[in-house]
């Protein structure tokens, strides 16, 4: 990925429709290729966060704390560096994706100090999930 080809986009905006409150440390999820993924108004992705970070393809995450289901209301581009926030609260960066539930879903592994579940955070449906444009991070850093 070289940073200077990307340019300014729209932010991707949505609501939280389903609130997960647990964590793994085995849970086995695998990075894919891209960093990249066009999303489309209407999807529903899960938000997972991570404190590995370990951006190369077919990189393993296995300790897992899940936030919940979002439902984007505007299509756009979510890259890997993307701030996620929710509500007023900034809570980590995209680190990547998980494609093993396709094509139903993808999860969106956001990068964390620790493991955070939707009970952490003490989220509810409806509270507001925005991916805001970050620093783009090539694999290897």
């Amino acid at each position: 990925m070289n940073p200077l080809e990307d340019g300014p986009k729209r932010m991707v905006r949505g609501a939280l429709v389903k609130v997960l409150t647990h964590r793994r440390t085995d849970r086995g999820m695998r990075i894919e290729e891209h960093a990249a993924r066009c999303v489309r108004r209407g999807e529903v992705h899960e938000l997972v966060t991570t404190d590995q970070w370990d951006p190369h393809p077919g990189a393993r995450i296995d300790r897992v704390g899940f936030l919940g289901f979002a439902e984007l209301e505007c299509g756009g581009v979510i890259d890997r560096g993307d701030v996620v926030s929710i509500g007023d609260t900034p809570v980590g960066t995209v680190l990547g994706f998980d494609a093993c539930h396709l094509p139903n879903h993808y999860n969106i592994l956001i990068h964390t100090p620790q493991p955070l579940s939707g009970g952490d955070l003490e989220l509810r449906p409806e509270a507001p999930v925005v991916f805001t444009q970050g620093e783009a991070v090539a694999v290897g850093t």
